[in-house]
């Protein structure tokens, strides 16, 4: 019987959290005091990345997602690759309840490395960050590397990138997540809906936060000479923050057969879908596990 999965948690290997404290410029650690441009200091809890605690609270398959917001994925490659190569070491030492999604440079692209990496038997996709994704442009230039995971027949998860250095710092702990974070998730989805599917025919790929919930905009779309089209039955939506309102929404546009889990734990905790059984199953197991592997449901 298939498991139940989480598609998006967060936890920092040791290597990387020790990366992240060598450095003096954001995304930088001052000890579990987290530093990046655009966002107040960030307290951390070190529990929340003990992979032996967090193992404890988990039954399903959970697959683990650099944090894109640090804005590691675009630092110059000098600094990049040592958190990067931090990050995919862990992949060595996960308990076989967890996976994790692959993070690519993007000044620089290792496209070689990067197929290698997505080789590894506890890699079970792409993470990208929304920000790469910001304009039809822009996914034409990433085009490339996403070209990496569909040759290896596994998905693409786009995060939320960083809130970036114009974001004030006098606002709550919460604002980028409800403003910045959900623009990128649109604005994403959006250049996907314009040009992904035409540049990677097969590709499967997943927008975390149900894409800011671009597809319930799509009346307005219409209204200003676009269209949603058919649904592309490869294209997922991940759940985490948002609950059963938000969720019945995207199902009456999208069907149920694109949503699948994801929880954001730690910054997040799992929704409780309280929903029929064959409802449940779909978000928590069938869907997942197509994203991850494609084929017959």
């Amino acid at each position: 019987m298939k498991r139940s999965v989480d598609v998006h948690q967060h936890l920092w290997p040791p290597a990387l959290v020790e990366e992240l404290r060598r450095r003096r410029q954001p995304p930088y650690l001052d000890g579990w005091v987290l530093h990046l441009d655009g966002e107040p200091p960030y307290s951390v809890d070190p529990a929340d990345h003990d992979l032996t605690r967090r193992a404890e609270q988990e039954h399903r398959l959970v697959l683990l997602s650099l944090s894109s917001p640090l804005g590691i994925e675009s630092l110059a490659p000098v600094e990049a690759y040592g958190l990067l190569d931090a990050w995919h070491g862990f992949a060595d030492d996960l308990p076989a309840d967890y996976g994790l999604w692959a993070a690519p440079a993007l000044v620089e692209p290792d496209l070689d490395g990067l197929t290698k990496t997505l080789a590894h038997d506890r890699v079970h996709g792409l993470q990208v960050p929304a920000t790469a994704l910001s304009t039809p442009a822009a996914l034409e230039a990433l085009a490339p590397v996403l070209a990496t995971a569909q040759q290896a027949d596994l998905p693409v998860l786009v995060h939320p990138g960083p809130a970036g250095p114009s974001t004030p710092t006098d606002v709550p702990n919460w604002w980028p997540a409800l403003t910045s974070y959900v623009a990128q998730q649109s604005a994403a989805w959006h250049s996907w809906h314009v040009a992904g599917r035409s540049l990677l025919p097969t590709l499967r790929i997943a927008f975390v936060a149900l894409a800011g919930l671009a597809p319930l905009h799509h009346e307005r779309l219409a209204q200003r000479g676009g269209s949603l089209g058919a649904i592309d039955r490869h294209v997922y939506y991940e759940t985490s923050s948002y609950g059963t309102q938000a969720i019945d929404a995207m199902s009456r546009v999208v069907g149920v057969d694109p949503l699948v889990n994801g929880s954001d734990r730690p910054y997040a905790e799992p929704t409780d879908l309280g929903r029929s059984g064959a409802l449940s199953r779909a978000i928590l197991v069938a869907n997942p596990h197509h994203l991850l592997t494609g084929g017959a449901r």
